[in-house]
């Protein structure tokens, strides 16, 4: 995994997370923006890859936080997705580094 993929993954962690709180709305517009760049840039490395399943995650995430089509599900349930969001993402992250080392 490239260091690019473990930044955009952590970025997204951190931004996932920080939805949880009480945040001005701009920051879920922001945080809606950069979700689609991040989950549409690792939905191209996957397919690069190769890796089906995440490529039809990421680009599934993609689509459902898009800004441009926006879809009203309620913060209850936005904070679920968020925290879902973060555990693939750091599962991804883990299965990745382990992948890695049994790689060398």
């Amino acid at each position: 995994m490239s260091n690019s993929d473990k930044i955009i993954k952590i970025v997204l962690i951190v931004i996932f997370i920080g939805c949880l709180a009480d945040m001005p709305y701009g920051y879920f517009q922001l945080v809606r923006f950069l979700g689609m760049v991040g989950f549409g840039i690792l939905a191209f490395k996957a397919s690069s890859r190769r890796n089906n399943l995440f490529l039809v995650i990421w680009l599934a995430s993609a689509i459902l936080i898009n800004p441009i089509v926006k879809i009203s599900l309620g913060r209850a349930l936005w904070n679920v997705i968020d925290v879902i969001w973060a555990i693939i993402l750091f599962a991804s992250l883990w299965a990745e580094k382990a992948n890695d080392k049994e790689n060398e």
